[in-house]
């Protein structure tokens, strides 16, 4: 299913680049409102890049099982003899590789734009890896209860963004804490639990929204 959804995002590459494109000029547009200062940057550089990381995700949040249910291809998907709930996932890790991925791997050139020392940009980057699979997982929740609802989109922000607030508070935190020579190992067990929580339970009740939509 994974590789599926992958091969499907390949062909309409505007979908992948609009993404990793807001990411971009969301985490280039707020330093325009705070000044040049290098220190003020630096200081709040991974806070900017964890909001645009939260925003970029969010966008493609609709589209993770819009096209499926319009097309009935979710409703045939629930009724093979195979897990729907493993189905689920296969979609969730593909839209991670799509919205979270590139955003992991353009950080270093953001992070240098922001006067940020190559060990910081690490720990951002490492925060990224562990944070945004836990952003797709639970907007997956929010996806699949909004799925065939008339304004979704806003209601699935309205859904998501309070539960985003975790990633985006120990994420931050995390390389906050690295940058002031504190210990930041608290930060990331705290994102890696928020990941396995979020494995465990997101796909099933995702799986369990979807068929309630379906009917």
């Amino acid at each position: 299913m994974a590789r599926r959804d992958l091969t499907l995002a390949l062909r309409h590459k505007t979908e992948i680049l609009t993404a990793l494109f807001f990411f971009v000029i969301v985490v280039n547009l707020l330093p325009l409102g705070v000044g040049p200062d290098p220190k003020l940057l630096s200081k709040i550089a991974p806070g900017v890049v964890w909001i645009g990381a939260l925003l970029a995700t969010l966008l493609g949040l609709p589209r993770l099982f819009a096209h499926d249910y319009q097309d009935g291809t979710l409703e045939q998907l629930s009724l093979s003899p195979r897990s729907f709930t493993l189905i689920v996932l296969g979609k969730i890790m593909a839209h991670w590789i799509v919205a979270g991925l590139p955003v992991v791997l353009i950080t270093p050139l953001l992070g240098i734009q922001f006067n940020l020392s190559g060990p910081i940009i690490g720990v951002l980057m490492l925060t990224l890896v562990l944070g945004t699979p836990v952003l797709s997982l639970i907007g997956a929740i929010g996806a699949a209860l909004t799925l065939g609802v008339r304004g979704g989109g806003v209601l699935l922000s309205l859904l998501i963004l309070p539960l985003y607030i975790p990633v985006l508070i120990f994420g931050a935190g995390a390389a906050e804490a690295y940058r002031a020579g504190l210990d930041m190992t608290g930060y990331l067990w705290l994102l890696a639990a928020l990941d396995l929580l979020a494995l465990f339970f997101a796909p099933w009740v995702s799986a369990i929204a979807l068929k309630v939509a379906l009917e």
